[in-house]
């Protein structure tokens, strides 16, 4: 216990001794969760349409009006020939062409029905999808309003319509900062516990103090928790850090117990650390290290669920998602945040983190080849 005493010591000082490594494991976290969720949403808004109004009736007018009041869409053309509205989709000026046919009032009010046509620019696929969804639901909406204000058409005539209440659970106002800003939490703190954690030995390399402290009678698992704690104390600060700010900025306060969300991100650290300690035993410069580090926390952090669902990939893409502790958390953070849950509702994601850690952490000790001089 003392030379563990002794080591983390040694530790601390030499982290406290570097004027640039606390600046930039706690201010450099902090400038990113407050930027990154304004930046990083899905909410789509401003998408550019031009219209192609054919008809220049009452209804065309309302149903344009309709779509610009939205607070979606902005209305960047206004033309009477689809080739000039389709003209500025290929310019990238306009993401959507919203075509109204010749005799779109008079179809409506003589056959109840008429047609628009809708051309999408799908280069982006997540905006073309959302631009298409959103403007096919206010073409939607205008339709249930002129079957409601109707005044040709008697009341028996009206076909039996299905009404929808939905009701959002632990999310209720479809808030995106609640669901991004826990996993954005994730990503930081996997950030620093995998590179300085992989940093460190590596530092002690080329340094060449690691060679004294192979000739000492110091055993591999001590050497390698003396690495260990003094980062798991700095990913619960900065983490402790990271939840000041979200309450703060984003008046995001966890429904669930912190106890939980601390017990949990204990066992996060503790496999995120072993993972950035096993990269070090296998690296000789720091630069190595940083490649081998970045490789996979872009790895962790585009498949983990930041973004997209995990239930939407592949079958075989889920089960290596499975191997990676950043997966677990997140869902974890999630969980507890929104939804409140407790140690019995997130046993299976506290356990595969453990498992993961304790394979990552034995590795890295068998790893670790120390010589006796």
């Amino acid at each position: 216990m003392k030379i563990l005493l002794f080591l983390l010591e040694k530790e601390f000082r030499q982290i406290l001794r570097n004027k640039q490594m606390i600046p930039l494991l706690l201010i450099a976290p902090v400038i990113q969760l407050v930027l990154l969720p304004l930046a990083a949403n899905y909410t789509i808004k401003n998408i550019s349409i031009a219209v192609v109004d054919n008809d220049h009736s009452t209804f065309s007018r309302e149903l344009i009006s309709k779509i610009t009041a939205s607070g979606y869409f902005r209305l960047t053309g206004y033309t009477a020939f689809y080739n000039e509205a389709l003209s500025l989709v290929e310019q990238n000026k306009a993401d959507l062409a919203l075509q109204i046919p010749v005799n779109f009032e008079r179809n409506l009010v003589r056959e109840n029905s008429a047609k628009v046509f809708i051309a999408i620019n799908a280069i982006e696929g997540t905006k073309a999808n959302l631009g298409g969804a959103y403007l096919a639901s206010i073409i939607s909406d205008f339709n249930s309003d002129i079957r409601i204000n109707w005044p040709a058409a008697p009341a028996a005539s009206d076909p039996p319509q299905v009404a929808v209440i939905s009701s959002y659970w632990y999310n209720p106002f479809m808030d995106y900062n609640l669901y991004i800003v826990p996993a954005i939490l994730v990503t930081l703190v996997t950030a620093m516990a995998a590179l300085q954690s992989a940093f460190n030995i590596v530092q002690e390399k080329e340094n060449g103090t690691i060679e004294q402290i192979n000739v000492t009678p110091i055993k591999k698992h001590i050497f390698i928790l003396g690495k260990l704690i003094p980062f798991m104390v700095l990913g619960i600060i900065l983490f402790t850090l990271g939840l000041f700010i979200a309450w703060l900025l984003y008046g995001i306060v966890p429904a669930g117990s912190l106890l939980t969300l601390y017990g949990s991100l204990i066992i996060y650290l503790f496999a995120m650390l072993g993972f950035g300690l096993l990269i070090s035993t296998y690296s000789s410069t720091q630069q190595q290290a940083m490649s081998l580090a970045f490789f996979f926390i872009l790895i962790f952090n585009m498949m983990s669920g930041m973004f997209n669902s995990v239930d939407s990939m592949p079958q075989w893409a889920q089960t290596i998602v499975q191997t990676f502790p950043t997966s677990h958390f997140i869902k974890i953070m999630r969980m507890v945040v929104l939804k409140g849950s407790g140690f019995s509702d997130i046993l299976y994601e506290i356990g595969a983190m453990f498992v993961i850690g304790l394979i990552l952490n034995t590795w890295a000790v068998l790893n670790y080849r120390k010589t006796t001089g």
